[in-house]
């Protein structure tokens, strides 16, 4: 089972730097309001310390266009923002990354943005992220059950309440194509933990590495 690991709410180079060195997929840095939130100018410092081959996402809740077309100008490789925002058009190279909240009504939401995936081994872009219910950040976890059904039909970034003590045993519940976490890294809000991210992405590569040693 490859599982892919994104990283979110990255405010410092302490945490970025943890995250990428760890084996991390894709890092993510907030632009909405949030204890997380970085400026577009520290954002910029930022993006410019994750090396190549790991995903870059900006991050938003429900954006307006003009928000995300400023994110634009910073070149991510994808821009995150839940269902009903105005999306810009997007240049070649960035992709969008939809967020959809945990409810009675996810799935049929799901189906109306199912999209082709992306070839590339590592890469988030097709997938759609779903969080805990009443917006990101908040550790609230998705209904189990649901999102499963959700994983079994498309790519699902899978989010809400991760850490590294769950996220092993939620993963195999639901088995999505990658796990987000951002407030179960933390030692406060907004401070990023850089043991507790390192011991986040090892949680992960340990169970792919103990699903494929069963598979063998």
């Amino acid at each position: 089972m490859k599982v892919r690991v994104k990283v979110c709410g990255l405010t410092d180079e302490a945490a970025l730097e943890a995250a990428c060195e760890a084996g991390a997929d894709a890092v993510g840095l907030v632009l909405a309001p949030s204890p997380r939130r970085v400026t577009l100018a520290r954002a910029r410092e930022l993006l410019r310390r994750v090396p190549a081959g790991i995903e870059r996402v900006l991050v938003f809740a429900l954006a307006r266009r003009d928000e995300l077309s400023r994110a634009l100008d910073l070149g991510p490789d994808a821009l995150q923002a839940e269902l009903g925002s105005e999306w810009p058009e997007l240049s070649r190279g960035t992709y969008a990354l939809p967020v959809l909240r945990d409810g009675p009504h996810v799935e049929a939401h799901a189906a109306e943005l199912s999209r082709p995936r992306s070839t590339a081994a590592s890469s988030l872009h097709g997938a759609l992220m779903l969080d805990g219910p009443r917006g990101g950040g908040r550790g609230l976890p998705v209904d189990l059950e649901r999102a499963a059904r959700l994983a079994s039909r498309h790519p699902i970034v899978l989010a809400g309440g991760l850490t590294p003590d769950n996220v092993a045993a939620r993963t195999c519940a639901i088995r999505p194509f990658a796990v987000d976490a951002s407030s179960g890294l933390e030692r406060t809000p907004g401070v990023k933990d850089p043991e507790r991210i390192r011991a986040f992405v090892r949680a992960v590569r340990r169970l792919e590495r103990e699903s494929l040693e069963v598979s063998t």
